[in-house]
């Protein structure tokens, strides 16, 4: 049988979704704890992998057992999982879901605040300095389209494939922070991150639209911004 989990999760202490065999991610956590309650192993398969340090509002996985789920099992679960981690539900879903390939979109949000706030550390990047958002906004709109994004992928694509379909990029903003928004069916390793600093160079004069077109189209990692922190970054929905 195969049961499908909707969960979340603050990817601080993790690094990242991905089971590792020298560092702890997510998976693993939730893998050991289901464990404990069918009293067998279980493998769980996600529908993406966060990078380390990036949180997921709503994560989608599944695994497969021949047993049943265990009575109160939500509840179970997360009394066993630490407070960073949370099952919103589960239940038995077709044999041929995957919880990767099945995935329609998916959106991912970056979050900036202005002005120091304790009780944002660590789930937004608090930034200083004035940003034309209006340009930051223009060169986002290149971004619309299937293409390939090679220029904000680290390392290499899986299968060599760098193309992804990006049906909406746009920043929102006031005084007090600015958000960035953008839903495509796939994302490259550290695409997001890439794409934000690099907007952020738009936005602080060191890249002009025209410049972040080119690199869109003929440009390599090593021409596009720096990463911006993970911390600001939220997987934030997946379309199923």
């Amino acid at each position: 049988m195969r049961y499908r989990l909707n969960l979340c999760y603050r990817g601080t202490a993790y690094n990242g979704w991905q089971r590792q065999i020298n560092a702890i991610g997510v998976q693993q956590v939730i893998e050991e704890k289901i464990e404990i309650l069918f009293q067998n192993k279980v493998a769980l398969t996600g529908c993406g992998r966060t990078d380390t340090g990036v949180h997921a509002k709503h994560f989608v996985a599944h695994f497969d057992s021949e047993k049943p789920l265990p009575d109160n099992f939500v509840f179970r679960l997360n009394g066993l999982l630490p407070r960073d981690i949370a099952v919103f539900d589960s239940a038995q879903t077709a044999d041929s879901f995957h919880a990767r390939f099945d995935a329609k979109s998916r959106e991912y949000k970056y979050y900036i605040h202005f002005k120091k706030n304790p009780f944002l550390e660590g789930i937004s990047w608090f930034r200083y300095g004035v940003l034309d958002f209006g340009m930051m906004n223009r060169a986002a709109d290149m971004l619309i389209g299937q293409k390939e994004f090679i220029c904000f992928c680290k390392g290499e694509a899986p299968n060599n494939n760098y193309v992804c379909d990006v049906t909406f990029a746009q920043w929102e903003f006031d005084e007090n922070g600015a958000v960035f928004t953008i839903r495509a069916n796939r994302f490259l390793r550290n695409m997001v991150r890439a794409i934000v600093g690099s907007l952020i160079e738009v936005g602080n004069g060191k890249l002009s639209v025209t410049e972040f077109e080119g690199i869109l189209q003929n440009g390599t990692r090593s021409d596009a911004g720096e990463s911006v922190p993970a911390k600001g970054l939220v997987l934030e929905e997946v379309v199923y």
